[in-house]
């Protein structure tokens, strides 16, 4: 997946209710490594990365990049959310004809169920909504994943279809950005 093109960046944060999506600090660090490292998180996503590959390989502050985002809870990183540009070479993707960009969300076991994914994918849509007027979102989850599956229905994206990959069945949505995501 590549950068979303000419977008300000960085991004002023955004605050929701609860949450502050905002750049990586040097203070995230720590975060990013459990987050990268976590079985629970990584469930459907392949497996968790090894700890100490991830300690040479994240620098001291993990990178800036076009839609990419921290989700910070009261000055604590609690979860990460792309929106970056829908990969149309990619082997594994259904659909490479809709979706100007893909939403990719992660969060720490421990404030799962608590709304936040929601809160901070909801804030992030529009976000995208206000700088890519006009463009769809696009979102793969493994229909296993019930979790991720109730955050893309709540968030708006309905299905278009389902479809073998990585040996599972995935399950593939588009948001239009003419609907609001809150």
């Amino acid at each position: 997946m590549t950068e979303l093109g000419p977008v300000a960046w960085p991004s002023a944060p955004i605050r929701t209710e609860r949450l502050v999506l905002r750049e990586p600090e040097a203070r995230d660090r720590a975060a990013f490594i459990e987050l990268l490292a976590s079985p629970e998180v990584h469930t459907y996503l392949g497996g968790p990365r090894p700890r100490d590959e991830l300690e040479r390989e994240i620098p001291q502050t993990p990178g800036h990049r076009p839609g990419h985002f921290v989700i910070d809870l009261d000055g604590a990183m609690i979860g990460l959310i792309k929106l970056v540009r829908h990969d149309a070479g990619s082997p594994e993707n259904a659909r490479r004809d809709v979706g100007e960009a893909e939403l990719g969300y992660l969060f720490v076991p421990e404030v799962w169920g608590r709304g936040y994914g929601a809160e901070a994918c909801a804030a992030a849509l529009d976000w995208f909504a206000d700088a890519h007027p006009g463009k769809s979102v696009v979102l793969y989850t493994q229909t296993a994943n019930e979790r991720s599956m109730r955050l893309a229905a709540k968030l708006g994206f309905p299905e278009v279809e389902r479809f073998q990959a990585c040996g599972a069945e995935q399950w593939f949505g588009v948001w239009p950005s003419a609907t609001p995501a809150s």
